[in-house]
Parts: structure tokens; sequence; C-alpha cells
């Protein structure tokens, strides 16, 4: 029998003599390093493997065992999950096809699973149909669908077991994130800041598939799941009740976005689930004014700590108060244990798309470090590390500059510094990894009309390459990073052509691996950045290069097939370069290296 497969039985006899929950079976599959059970490798989201076997002496011999056609366009996110059982999970973009395929031959399909979905849920899909992944817990994967519905599939079969519904795409809502499987509950976002949805949180049972809790990301304390007098906001209670009312324009809390469509990591000893919320409602930042002023439209772009049983706030920290340039707050959270002046501290860090890498202290929320990744971001000069809040540069203010007005040169762009792409965390250097936006944007507000089901943005955008000063980079569009979270600076950088949309993955074998928008996995030394070996793909990548052992053979698997924000002009045939919300004037070149196709490409090295 497999060495997997027998370690997988020992782990469920072990989970039906102590009828442990779905988090037990969670936490022993990722104690396993021969698997990835889970989209970010561990509930901390670490993106580390401790396989070896690939690494630099061996790096150049890693070759393509097999590929797998998914047979579905559009943008290509998440990952394979390997749990044992000989079988790769593999998700689409909308229609969000699930297949189970033999790793060991050659990615024969065991069996497909694909939902029948409304495909009006499309248009209101901001940024392409894409879907972060499957979550997997007790031979059950969880897939959330575009049209909001929640489903439990049975992971021998494909056999689906309970579906919930977790949204209404007619007023807007959708779903692209990965859910997360903690205790007996697995927990779901939804998306949709675009179209003036309120966002939330929702906490569903395993079992059954009946809800259990759901917490909103604006609305009265009650909704929220807070209480003022013991939630946390940078080290000390609120004190104040109802800020995610009090905050906003009367009634706009309503449609105030806010939506957490990105990743979730949790700390087992805490016992408290991280997550980050995305942009307020309209991108035109006067209509979330208070009698004219500046507001700050809590809780979006926010750093929600949860309690997973109840879904109560144990803290919360707003990166962006009075966002003005979309700088949605859903990027991973990274739970990293550090020092800092000689004290250990439970560490949050993000590599943030607003261009500031921070550093909060996960049992409090308290604010560590704030500093620039992105040398080129101006809309802020610095936090101030007392309130926790940005320092505004009132030039690339698009409040100040006014309604109709073509605010330039702002960086970085709404897509961010870093998007949702996860970064990876390597606990032997103490530095994360991350694929980095290097653009910068032209951003003009205007007034917008709520109607359910509709766009409701309120800014015009234009893109292009941040400025450099190196004329080497001239041009240049992405990069790769090792990012310090104590010292907050930059150890090491390669450039890249386009943004950097794939998600990263660190190994003990002193690589670090991701994907680029031409198609191409890259290996690079893990200490110097220095490039050690490349494959190009049939299509571009968004997806997040994953490792896993089977027989003794380290593989990687990794999604390509261009989409997301970055390829929507690819994606959906776009051609005005205002459209995709301004990605089609960024990216027009990349139709000059890459075509649309979902690939699933499977590496080892070759036999002794």
């Amino acid at each position: 029998m497999l060495k997997e497969m027998k370690y997988v039985i020992a782990t469920i006899g072990l989970l039906a003599a102590t009828t442990l929950q779905a988090n037990d079976n969670q936490l022993e599959l990722q104690n396993n390093p021969e698997l990835w059970a889970t989209q970010l490798g561990n509930y901390q989201g670490n993106r580390y493997s401790k396989l070896d076997q690939i690494n630099r002496d061996t790096i150049n011999d890693l070759r393509p065992l097999w590929q797998f056609s998914t047979g579905v366009l559009r943008g290509h996110e998440g990952g394979p999950l390997y749990v044992g059982d000989g079988r790769l999970y593999i998700h689409t973009p909308f229609p969000n096809k699930v297949f189970a395929l033999d790793l060991e031959d050659q990615g024969r399909i065991v069996w497909t699973y694909e939902p029948d979905q409304d495909p009006r849920v499309i248009p209101v899909m901001c940024c392409d149909t894409v879907n972060r992944g499957l979550a997997y817990a007790d031979g059950r994967l969880f897939l959330g669908l575009a049209n909001n519905t929640l489903v439990a599939l049975d992971s021998e079969s494909g056999e689906l077991l309970w579906e919930a519904s977790n949204g209404d795409h007619t007023k807007g809502e959708s779903n692209t994130m990965s859910p997360l499987v903690v205790h007996d509950k697995v927990v779901m976002g939804i998306s949709g800041g675009e179209f003036g949805v309120r966002g939330h949180m929702t906490a569903y049972n395993v079992e059954s598939g009946e809800r259990v809790w759901r917490g909103y990301s604006n609305g009265p304390d009650s909704d929220v799941l807070l209480d003022p007098q013991k939630t946390l906001m940078m080290g000390e209670p609120i004190g104040e009740a109802d800020l995610g009312v009090s905050t906003w324009p009367e009634g706009e809390w309503k449609r105030g976005g806010g939506a957490p469509w990105g990743w979730v990591t949790y700390d087992p000893e805490l016992d408290l689930i991280y997550y980050g919320s995305g942009n307020p409602g309209s991108w035109n930042p006067e209509q979330r004014t208070v009698d004219g002023e500046p507001a700050d439209n809590k809780w979006a772009i926010t750093v929600f700590a949860r309690d997973p049983n109840t879904g109560e706030v144990k803290w919360v920290y707003q990166k962006v108060p009075f966002d003005e340039w979309d700088y949605d707050g859903v990027n991973e959270n990274q739970l990293i244990d550090v020092e800092i002046d000689g004290k250990q501290r439970k560490g949050l860090a993000i590599i943030d798309r607003t261009g500031f890498g921070f550093l909060l202290d996960r049992e409090t929320g308290e604010l560590l470090v704030a500093e620039k990744f992105a040398p080129e971001t101006n809309w802020a000069s610095h936090y101030d590390m007392d309130t926790g809040r940005p320092v505004v540069n009132e030039e690339f203010s698009t409040f100040r500059q006014g309604v109709n007005v073509n605010t330039t040169d702002i960086c970085p762009t709404a897509m961010g510094a870093k998007n949702m792409q996860p970064s990876a965390y390597s606990p032997e250097t103490g530095l994360l990894y991350a694929g980095i936006n290097r653009i910068c944007m032209n951003y003009e507000p205007y007034e917008a009309e709520y109607v359910a089901g509709q766009p409701y943005v309120g800014a015009t955008l234009t893109m292009m390459p941040a400025p450099v000063q190196d004329e080497d980079n001239k041009g240049r569009m992405g990069s790769f990073i090792a990012w310090d979270p104590v010292k907050g600076e930059v150890v090491w950088e390669t450039n890249e052509r386009f943004a950097v949309w794939s998600g990263a993955l660190a190994t003990a074998g002193g690589l670090a691996f991701y994907g680029t928008l031409e198609g191409h996995v890259k290996a690079v030394n893990i200490d110097t950045g220095e490039e050690m070996w490349s494959f190009k793909t049939p299509s571009g990548i968004i997806g997040n290069i994953n490792t896993f052992q089977h027989q003794g053979k380290q593989y990687l698997g990794v999604l390509s097939g261009v989409g997301g924000w970055a390829g929507i002009g690819l994606a959906a045939g776009l051609e005005d370069p205002e459209e995709g919300l301004g990605a089609v004037s960024a990216f027009a070149a990349l139709e000059d290296y890459t075509e649309l196709g979902g690939v699933l490409t499977v590496f080892a090295l070759p036999d002794a």
C-alpha cells in the first residue's frame, strides 16, 4: 500500500477513535510535509514546504511529467490539492468544474463534478470569472461557486453532499475566494464590492451546510459581531459604538462593500481566524463623506481577527480609512513568530496592496512595522505608528483634487503593489517572498448611482508602468521580492516584464518558485533571487505553485490559464483601454506573449 495512503488511513482511524473535529484532520494533514492539503499550504498561510528533493543542485533536472487541459478558458487561480490518496484535486473558473486526477496514471480522470449555474452571474464578476480553489477536510471537498453557492463534495466519488446559498448574484454578489475549514465549520466570504454589496464572512457546519454565524464588514456592531468595550483597535478597546454606521453618510453602509474575497488564515493556539475586507462601495470618495468631510468608512479595508466558533471580533485594524484609491484590503495575513527588541511576538505580516509591508501583533492587533516595499509608492508618505493611520500626500488625494478631476501618476495602481497573489514565508530565512505589481495610475472619480446588480464603481482609471531610476528597468511592470518583515526592507528583487500575478512557494531546497503572466514557471535562489530554472507553460500563470510527495518522489503542480484582473483584456475580449477598470491599457502587450487556455502541469525529477 502506498506510504501516503497508509498515513491517511492511520489519520482517519485516529479521528474515528477520538471523534476529533475537521480542523484536527487538517492539522494532521498539514503536519505531513508530503501533502498539500490547503491552498496556502497550512493554516498560517506560509506556503512553505519542508520537501528538499528538488533543490539548488537538482533543479536543472526538473521536467514536466504530464499536462491536463481543464477545457475551460478564463483565468485559473488557486492550485492543486494533494491529501495522500494518489489523486490531485483541481478546480476551474466558471463554470467551476472539479476534477479528481490519478497522479500515477498521467492525470487520468477519476471523477468530474460540474455544477449547473446561471451564466448571468458572469457579468457581475468584477475582474474575470476566477476561483481561488478547493478546501478539504475529512474526506470532503468544499468549493464556493461563482453564483454564491457553497458546495461539499465526497472526495472519493465527487458526489454532491450538500449545498448552501451564500448570496444573491442578482444583487451583484458573487464568489471567487477559497473557503477554509476550521473546527466543524467552513468559513466563506463574498465578492462584489464594485456592485455596492455589503461584505460578510459566514461560517457553515461541515456536516450539514447549516449557517452557524455571519459577521458583516459594516453596519451596527451587532451585525459586525464586535463589542466596542472588548474588541481591540491598536491594542485598546474601540470604545465608541456602531462606528460601522456613524462613519458613513446616512444609509451608505448598506452598500458599503468591504467584501472579504481573499484569503483566510488561522492560529490554532489563539483560536482566531484572520482575513481582510475589501474596498468601500463607490470608488468616488466624495460619496462616502460625512457632512462633506472625509470619514473612515469602517470597517472596509480592515484586518479582522474573529473567533471561528462564534464569529465574535477580537480585534480590528483598518489599513486605509476613507479609501480614495481602491486599495482593497484582502491580501493574505501571514502568521509568523518573530523577535522584536529581544522579545518573541506572535506576528501577522502583510505585503499589502498599498505598497506598504505591515507587521502586527496577532494577539492584540498592535501595529509593529509599516514600511514601503514599493519605493514608487506616493499616495502616503508613511504610517503614523501611534495612530496606525497613513499620512496621505494631498497631491495624490482623489478627494482633495475633486470629482471629475483626473488625478495623475498615483502609485501604486488600484491593483495594488501586490494583489491577492499569496506570498510565501521561509522559517529558515525569516523572509517573505512575493510577486509584485510595478504599476501606477490616473484616477478620475465621478458620481455613481446605486442600482442593485449594476456596477457601483464611480471612477475611471488608466494604468502605466511605475517610474524607475535604472534605464535597464524601463517599462518593467513587475518584480519578485524577498521582504524582511521585521526590518521592513526589501532584501533582494528580480524584475519581470509584466506584473507577477501567481502565488509564491518557498521550500527547504533553498528555492522560491513563482509564475509569470507570459506563462513561465521560475525557480530562484531563496537567498539571492538568482534565477536557476524556468519552464514555459501553454498560457499565462495567475495560479499558485504547489508541491507534494508521492511514493518517494517530489512533485510541483501549477495551473496556467491567463486571466484575472491583469489578464481580463484577453480573458473577456476587451479592447477599450479604460475597460477592465483600467487593466486593458496596462496589459495591452500581453497578447504578444500568451493566449487563453486552462492547463495543469505536473513536474518532477527524472527517476534515478
